[in-house]
């Protein structure tokens, strides 16, 4: 097995755009953009918020991403989070978008050789890398942005590289477990557009079962049906702020078995796991609090401000998070699909500069038409399977992940032996 360095194996590079919002004389051609951001969504085969832009011709034409290639973070990243992810661009998360597409100013694009590297191959150990922490040796802070030395990077990452029978065995099994982890998402994604369409039809449309006999009346958030309430969030539902114990006080954070959670979790539209762990003596002696399973959560600063998530297990979460709790358990689907619905609404009340924000106060105020417990009920019995079958599934990716991982760094030293034939 060969040791060659990145540079040799990739037929070349080059740094992303990010173009204009509308076309102009120079601007013409029409392009979506994938950020650092957005790698994560595009690697699940989500592309919906990815931009769409105008950009000059030539820039297009050189950054068009291609079957095989890889984007590569090289800007970005936080203390939890090093600088170098990236994203295998292969036909089926291509055909997700309409058009061309290009990597964003802070990535770069590149093309894998590939008669002598297999872009699978390439990826898993680039992955490797940014999952041991080996990438963090090329990162370098500025101005509190993480960037990256592309070029050091290109002549000092070398790459264990056998034959490309080998490679592409290696490439087959790591495929595999990709594709039962995408097929698991798309059936999380179709349960919970089907639980969606359900509440809209019965909350929103006020079409539920028997709707025809019930008249409606007046209320603050308009006509409802007669029976209905209109009551605050604060008032029908218990509300909890997150809070981080403080990170100078080891007792709250070594031997932690307590899940807690930043609000970047929060981009998951269920959470299954833990960002980090704490303490009992944290919660006991610390802002940090409880939020049970089946929870709402709610993150309410900075880039994922506005992002709603459902608990799937207990956790505390951190200051950026409010939880919105139903003591009782019957609403708690339904206050999550709410607050989704309603989420537009809420965070127009956002103030600050850079980084909006909206306060617990603000989230308590939120008015709700609450149906009666016995239509409440009748949606859950509907509706809680959907959320159980969506919780198995993630916690079999989670599953799926962790054994990938495992196995990723055996494949790539060569421990596992493979048959090519």
């Amino acid at each position: 097995m060969s040791q060659v360095p990145l540079r040799h194996v990739i037929e070349g590079y080059i740094g992303g755009g990010w173009g204009k919002e509308a076309p102009d004389q120079v601007h013409t051609v029409p392009a979506s953009v994938i950020r650092g951001t957005d790698l994560d969504a595009v690697q699940s085969g989500v592309t919906g918020g990815v931009p769409y832009r105008w950009h000059k011709a030539s820039n297009a034409r050189s950054r068009t991403l291609e079957v095989g290639d890889i984007v590569f973070e090289v800007s970005g990243g936080s203390k939890d989070q090093p600088v170098g992810r990236s994203l295998l661009l292969d036909d089926a998360r291509l055909a997700k978008f309409q058009g061309s597409v290009i990597p964003a100013s802070f990535c770069k694009r590149i093309t894998p050789n590939q008669t002598s590297i297999h872009p699978r191959f390439l990826l898993a150990h680039l992955q490797l890398a940014w999952a041991d922490r080996r990438i963090v040796q090329w990162q370098v802070q500025s101005t509190g942005i993480s960037n990256f030395n592309f070029e050091a990077f290109l002549d000092d990452f070398v790459i264990e590289l056998p034959p490309l029978p080998i490679q592409r065995r290696i490439a087959g099994i790591l495929s595999a477990y990709d594709e039962l982890i995408e097929n698991s998402q798309r059936r999380i994604k179709i349960l919970e557009s089907m639980a969606r369409a359900l509440y809209r039809e019965w909350f929103v449309h006020f079409r539920f079962p028997g709707h025809e006999s019930v008249p409606r009346v007046p209320s603050p958030l308009g006509e409802i049906p007669q029976g209905w309430e209109v009551r605050r969030i604060g008032d029908a539902f218990q509300t909890v702020l997150g809070g981080t114990p403080s990170r100078t006080k080891p007792e709250f954070w070594e031997g932690g078995t307590i899940p807690w959670i930043n609000s970047g979790k929060v981009n998951d539209l269920r959470i299954t796991e833990a960002s980090e762990l704490i303490t009992p003596v944290a919660l006991e002696k610390s802002a940090a609090k409880l939020m049970p399973k089946g929870t709402t959560v709610l993150a309410i600063t900075g880039a994922t401000l506005g992002q709603v998530s459902y608990l799937e297990i207990e956790t505390t979460a951190n200051q950026s998070v409010v939880g919105i709790v139903d003591p009782s358990g019957l609403r708690s689907e339904w206050t999550y699909l709410t607050v989704r619905e309603r989420i537009e609404g809420i965070i127009k009340h956002a103030s600050g500069g850079a980084q909006q924000h909206i306060n617990k106060e603000i989230v308590n105020d939120v008015q709700v038409s609450l149906p009666p417990d016995s239509l409440a009920k009748e949606f859950k019995r509907s509706v809680a399977p959907m959320f159980r079958e969506m919780a198995t599934l993630l916690f079999q990716i989670q599953n799926l992940r962790r054994t990938r991982d495992l196995l990723l760094p055996r494949l790539l030293s060569g421990q596992v032996e493979l048959e090519t034939n």
